[in-house]
C-alpha cells in the first residue's frame, strides 16, 4: 500500500510540474494565461433573390398548342399558321377531300412517274448503252409496281371493308366537315389504282418524249 501510494503521488507531481502546466495552459504575450470567453455572436446569412426588370415585362408566346388546346397534339407556329402555308397544304392532292380518291392517286403518281425516269436513265447502271433510256424507263415503272404493292399492303392492313371512314368530322377549328373518304377501304383501293394508273402513265410519257419523238433535251 505504502508503494501504490509513492507511485501515485509522483505521478501527481509530474502533472503539476511547471514544465506539463505550461504545455497544457495556453499564454498571453506577457506569460499570463490567456481566459476563454464564450462566443455570444451567431453567423447567420440570407439568400434573396433578386427579380430583373426584364423578366417583370410580360412576354407573346410564338409558338402555341393550336386553339389553346395542348390535347389534340399540333402546335401553331408562324409558319404552319399562315395563310399561305394552309392554302398550300389544303391544295396537295392528299389533302383535296372534295376530289375522288381515284384521281387524286392519279395525279399524285402522274409526275412522280414523269420524274423518275431520268435518274434512273443517268444514274442507272445501263447510262452508258444504248439501251440506257429503255432500262432506266423500265426501272422507273418497276419503282412505281414496288410502291403500289406497299400502298395495297397497308390498305389492306389499316381499312376494313364496310367500315367509315376514320378521318375526323371536325376541323382543328371545331367546322364540321364530311369525312375523307380516302381513309376507307374502297376509297384506298381506288387511290392505289389511281398511283398505278398515273405512275406508269407519267414514264410512259417520259419515255415517249424522250425518245420517240426525239426531242433535243439536255439528256437522253
Amino acid at each position: 500500500m505504502a508503494a501504490a501510494s509513492s507511485i501515485a503521488s509522483h505521478l501527481k507531481s509530474s502533472f503539476t510540474s511547471p514544465i506539463s502546466s505550461a504545455l497544457v495552459s495556453p499564454k498571453g504575450l506577457f506569460a499570463s494565461p490567456l481566459r476563454v470567453w464564450p462566443s455570444t455572436r451567431q453567423s447567420s446569412f440570407t439568400i434573396r433573390a433578386v427579380q430583373s426588370e426584364k423578366f417583370l415585362q410580360p412576354t407573346f408566346q410564338v409558338i402555341q398548342p393550336i386553339n389553346g388546346d395542348p390535347f389534340i397534339g399540333s402546335l401553331e407556329t408562324p409558319i404552319t399558321s399562315s395563310p399561305l402555308i394552309a392554302w398550300y397544304l389544303s391544295n396537295l392532292p392528299a389533302y383535296r377531300t372534295a376530289v375522288s380518291p381515284l384521281l387524286r392517286g392519279i395525279e399524285v403518281c402522274l409526275a412522280h412517274g414523269f420524274l423518275l425516269v431520268g435518274p434512273f436513265v443517268k444514274g442507272g447502271p445501263w447510262r452508258n448503252t444504248p439501251v440506257a433510256g429503255g432500262a432506266g424507263s423500265l426501272a422507273a415503272a418497276g419503282l412505281v409496281v414496288i410502291v403500289t404493292i406497299c400502298l395495297t399492303m397497308y390498305g389492306v392492313a389499316s381499312f376494313k371493308e364496310g367500315e367509315p371512314s376514320t378521318a375526323p368530322s371536325l376541323t382543328l377549328t371545331g367546322r364540321k366537315k364530311e369525312p375523307d373518304q380516302l381513309q376507307t377501304a374502297d376509297g384506298w383501293a381506288s387511290f392505289t389504282g389511281g398511283f398505278f394508273f398515273g405512275g406508269i402513265s407519267g414514264v410512259t410519257w417520259a419515255y415517249f418524249l424522250l425518245y420517240i419523238l426525239n426531242l433535243p433535251y439536255f439528256f437522253k
